[in-house]
């Protein structure tokens, strides 16, 4: 076919609510949310098909109530692996064969935090490859109403007043066509061509360093029986290693016969991918003895260290890795993707349905570029949080007598090797604590200056007073009702016991939710009218002694934040919106004090 063919338009433009460019993570997840709205639409992907290499593996407990919420959290469980099913340990080694140097607790399974996470939510951890979950999402979109192209590259777009038109080009015809839609949305990855043809400017640090994904085939079960660890950073300075492994990072993919080995180069390594050969060589090293081992794949990629200045331009949306780009420390790349999709999905579907002005679509970047922000400067910091280690250990020195002198300290009799050995185990614990043990960074996101909340004056408390009291926000959840953060978890049930049920089971679903107690039939009233008046649907839930569900434990009484009859609003993507101290009139009081609530939330106040 000439490249007089391939550049030609052809037909009129394919219209389109909305057009989704990139089907992996965020692409995927955003597709499935919209669709759970009943919002119909396309998504195209460069790609032949979902994602051939595992890539992202923990999916967090926040991003699975999202899935949770639309009814896909027991399917994805199960093509999942349960953490406690691999103990989930990190360890640091010589070979996943040999001497093993320390190994700690993660998740859940950490003794001493247990309770916390059990507490934190309904979900758990689950290690979830990309190859699993993106056929899912997909699987739920298409059967919901998206239609999706594969090989299909985004070329160019033009935004006018209502809508936009966006060029892309068929790899299989190659032809271009032209699809013709009132909201576009860029997750076409950390190589975003539409981040590059919106010029959203990127900050943070320019990428200086680059790494290597060997996948492979390997039965390490023999192995494994006494190292059940998911992730070993297996590290030699006992030998002269390939310029290209200072550090392997191996990652198990499926038990105990696939795996990932993250190959990091000492520094002034050249910035190449090798022969098969070369890499088998180093990873029957790394194993430490003689596994067969059959390489799949191998891709090369760069620890980034950016994000994007805003996340929207006009009718154009960007999320996923599109604007926040760093390594995959913490486990928070797909995650915040998950998350990013979830904010915006709520909102474009009140929006095309006519339930809020289009400027709600403006708190998208308000609400999710200081989180992406944080995200990639902490996964960045708990990367470096390993250098202690290899300092320790002798890796940064230049020849083997030197490294081994370093690692002889750990069994030294004296000051120096015990203060090496108190060294060691103390930045043991900094790597796991803020990389894989922060509950926090996955919970305590702060919406509270954003548009779409609305903090109201009888509302005393400061704005953050529960993060006073708590002595690292990365580490810890807070659990508050506070106006612009994540609506808790807490376990109902009825005065006759049944199955329990979790609060954000009865927000979500597409709805505002407004919880209220003993005293509190006004809100339940004037949510009951504004809902027919604005035609946005509001679940009222009332919770206390001889009410709609029983607080047996205690806990809602404990962190609702307010009176019994006061009211706590819960957007449709489990982040309070409001809340009021307790009833102060009656049902036109509260249908009055709520209508100017629901219409800032909504942008209609204008």
């Amino acid at each position: 076919m000439s490249n007089q063919t391939a550049e030609q338009s052809h037909g009129q433009p394919i219209e389109t609510d909305v057009l989704i460019i990139g089907a992996g993570p965020a692409g995927a997840s955003l597709a499935s949310f919209l669709a759970s709205y009943g919002v119909k639409g396309i998504m195209v992907s460069r790609d032949s098909t979902s994602a051939e290499t595992p890539r992202a593996h923990i999916t967090n407990m926040a991003t699975f109530e999202c899935f949770r919420d639309i009814g896909l959290e027991d399917i994805l469980r199960n093509v999942s692996t349960p953490i406690d099913e691999t103990d989930h340990l990190l360890r640091w080694c010589l070979s996943m064969a040999g001497r093993e140097l320390a190994r700690r607790y993660t998740l859940q399974l950490t003794p001493q935090r247990a309770g916390e996470y059990k507490i934190a939510s309904p979900c758990e951890h689950m290690d979830l490859p990309q190859t699993r979950l993106e056929p899912e999402l997909v699987r739920y979109a298409t059967l919901n109403g998206f239609q999706v192209r594969w090989d299909t590259e985004f070329r160019t777009m033009e935004q006018g007043d209502s809508r936009v038109t966006v060029d892309l080009f068929d790899k299989v015809t190659q032809q271009i066509f032209s699809v013709s839609t009132k909201y576009v949305f860029g997750a076409d990855g950390a190589g975003s061509r539409v981040m590059r043809h919106l010029q959203v400017p990127m900050e943070g640090f320019p990428s200086t360093q680059w790494a290597v994904n060997v996948f492979l085939k390997a039965d390490l079960s023999h192995l494994m029986k006494s190292r059940p660890s998911v992730l070993s950073w297996v590290l030699q300075p006992h030998r002269d290693h390939a310029d290209f492994n200072m550090v392997c990072v191996v990652r198990m993919v499926k038990q105990w016969d696939e795996w990932v080995f993250s190959f990091l180069p000492a520094p002034g390594a050249k910035e190449e991918l090798l022969s098969k050969e070369q890499y088998l060589e180093e990873i029957q090293h790394v194993i430490g003895d003689d596994t067969p081992v059959e390489i799949t794949h191998m891709s090369r990629w760069r620890i980034n260290e950016a994000y994007a200045a805003h996340f929207s331009v006009g009718r154009v949306f960007c999320l996923g890795d599109a604007v926040h780009r760093h390594p995959p420390a913490m486990g928070l790349g797909s995650n915040t993707s998950v998350q990013d999709s979830y904010n915006l999905a709520w909102k474009v579907a009140y929006v095309l349905q006519n339930k809020a002005n289009p400027r709600l679509l403006d708190s998208y970047s308000l609400e999710r570029q200081p989180v992406g922000k944080h995200m990639v400067t902490r996964t960045n910091e708990a990367l470096r949080r390993h250098v202690p280690i290899f300092e320790i250990l002798g890796l940064v020195s230049p020849s083997v007598p030197e490294r081994l002198e370093a690692l002889s300290l750990l069994s030294a009799n004296s000051k120096t090797g015990e203060q090496r050995r108190t060294d060691f185990q103390a930045a043991a614990d900094a790597c796991v604590e803020t990389e894989l043990n922060g509950l926090g960074i996955e919970f305590n996101q702060d919406y509270s200056n954003s548009p779409a909340i609305c903090a109201d004056t009888s509302d005393s408390a400061p704005a953050k007073p529960a993060l006073e009291g708590n002595p690292d926000p990365v580490r810890f959840q807070t659990r508050t009702t506070i106006p612009g953060w994540r609506f808790p978890h807490v376990w109902l049930n009825k005065a006759v016991p049944g199955k329990e049920i979790s609060t954000i089971d009865l927000a979500g679903k597409g709805k505002f939710a407004l919880f209220t107690g003993i005293g509190g039939g006004v809100w339940k009233e004037a949510a009951a009218k504004l809902s027919t008046d604005l035609n946005v649907p509001i679940r009222t839930i009332s919770v206390g002694y001889g009410q709609d569900y029983e607080d047996l434990y205690g806990d809602w009484a404990r962190i609702r934040g307010v009176d019994s009859s006061g009211a706590v609003l819960v957007r449709p993507d489990n982040f309070v919106a409001w809340r009021h101290g307790k009833a102060e009139g009656d049902e036109i009081w509260a249908t009055e004090k709520l209508n100017l609530v629901m219409r800032k939330v909504l942008a209609l106040d204008n």
